[in-house]
């Protein structure tokens, strides 16, 4: 792992700071974002730091499988499996991934827009 400083998902991981956790197992970690964009919005985690999405698959498919798979079971904990949930990996900055610890956004509860350019067009 030892790449700098330990990330925030990592003191979160360690009970360091707390933390909502809605569920946790051997390889994953799950807990509601702190700013919530839908009625439902879950962290899911790897306990094993990758840096991004395409990281983390190169370097472990199963261990991607097990956080999709958290992500499914966080959706039927959440009631929100029947109509519907977005799963979303940010990958660098100008997609908004702020913790360079791979994580996967459960979103729903409710009806979600579109995504992509903010509203109002071109930046």
């Amino acid at each position: 792992m030892g790449d700098a400083a330990e990330t925030l998902f990592e003191r979160i991981i360690a009970g360091e700071i707390p933390a909502d956790v809605v569920y946790q197992d051997e390889t994953t970690f799950a807990f509601r974002d702190i700013n919530p964009q839908a009625r439902v919005h879950v962290l899911v985690v790897p306990r094993k730091k990758y840096r991004n999405v395409g990281e983390l698959a190169e370097a472990d498919p199963q261990l991607l499988s097990d956080v999709l798979l958290t992500a499914r079971k966080v959706a039927e904990l959440e009631g929100i499996s029947g109509n519907g949930y977005r799963v979303v990996f940010n990958t660098g900055s100008d997609a908004g991934q702020t913790v360079f610890h791979v994580h996967a956004h459960v979103l729903g509860g409710e009806q979600l827009g579109m995504f992509g350019r903010p509203q109002g067009g071109v930046h």
